[in-house]
């Protein structure tokens, strides 16, 4: 979950060119020092702070992986509501139509269908310090999620025909869009990071987690455990050309991984273990895992499970 920008700088690095088929090993006729790396995992949560989606293919749209966080609930006063303060958002599944629709589940509830567009009015809602223009879902939505939540809520759709943009203080020169994430359109995470947790959290007794409690929407194999913290870019070329992503700021940890995402119980891990190690002198200390980053090349282009690519490294 990404908190509020800390004061830092951007370092410049170097970009090679990509010379990979779309799911093959990646060949390279000189040591550029850049990263080989492969997609392992494609996620996207079409409502923010539900239950994401695995995917085998995502297009990239201008707010970040297609579908992801289209969709956000909020209180009376029109303030976004999370698992920080409702665990069981965590327990609200969604399953994508092939038309763009939704259809969302629940413990003991009968499942609910939304149209790919809701049909309520326009109004204003707040993400953050972000006030954006949201269309309501409609009175039957909001009684489906009020009464799993058991408080009142609404369900509303971004709308907003200006773009909500990330800090510029991290992203640089690009101006990256967002609908309803908490600030950056795209969290990258690796294999790697997260079996150096495990075994971190199996030395001290505790359980091992899995990646969703950590929400990323891109899963990378092939870097040693936190390598995205050192790289600039991920190079990847598709069938429709070059996709270029730009990773610009560690995502620093709210509570919401102390979530089981099963059953929407909260615990201590794997937060404890985390703050053992993973203090990042770049946020003034606060807790990392993983790191946003914006999309430079490659809007309506698709990533797909297994493709390869390139890290482009500091030097």
């Amino acid at each position: 979950m990404a908190g509020n920008p800390s004061p830092g700088g951007g370092a410049r690095y170097a970009s090679p060119t990509m010379n990979a088929s779309p799911c093959s090993p990646v060949d390279s006729e000189f040591d550029d020092g850049s990263s080989a790396l492969t997609v392992a995992s494609l996620q996207v949560y079409p409502i923010k702070s539900c239950a994401g989606l695995a995917l085998s293919q995502a297009a990239l749209a201008a707010t970040g992986l297609a579908h992801d966080r289209q969709w956000m609930l909020v209180d009376a006063e029109g303030v976004f509501v999370t698992q920080r303060t409702q665990a069981r958002l965590a327990l609200v599944r969604p399953v994508l139509g092939e038309d763009g629709a939704l259809t969302v589940s629940a413990p003991d509830r009968p499942a609910l269908t939304l149209p790919a567009r809701a049909a309520g009015p326009i109004g204003p809602v707040r993400v953050w310090d972000d006030e954006v223009q949201a269309r309501g879902a409609g009175a039957e939505a909001d009684r489906w999620f009020s009464d799993v939540l058991g408080t009142p809520v609404r369900l509303v759709q971004f709308a907003d025909e200006r773009p909500r943009l990330s800090s510029a203080r991290w992203t640089g020169d690009v101006a990256a869009e967002n609908a309803f994430s908490d600030g950056y359109p795209i969290l990258v995470t690796s294999t790697a990071s997260l079996d150096e947790l495990n075994r971190r959290l199996t030395a001290r007794g505790a359980a091992p987690v899995t990646m969703q409690r950590f929400r990323p929407n891109l899963v990378l194999d092939g870097l040693d455990a936190h390598g995205e913290d050192h790289l600039d870019e991920l190079h990847f070329d598709t069938p429709e050309g070059a996709v270029v992503l730009r990773l610009v700021k560690p995502c620093p940890r709210c509570p919401v991984p102390n979530i089981d995402p099963l059953t929407a119980d909260i615990g201590t891990e794997p937060g404890d273990t985390l703050a053992g190690y993973r203090a990042d002198p770049r946020l003034d200390g606060a807790i990392t895992f993983g790191m946003n980053a914006v999309i430079v090349e490659g809007l309506g282009r698709t990533l797909a499970l297994g493709q390869a690519g390139r890290g482009t490294v500091r030097f």
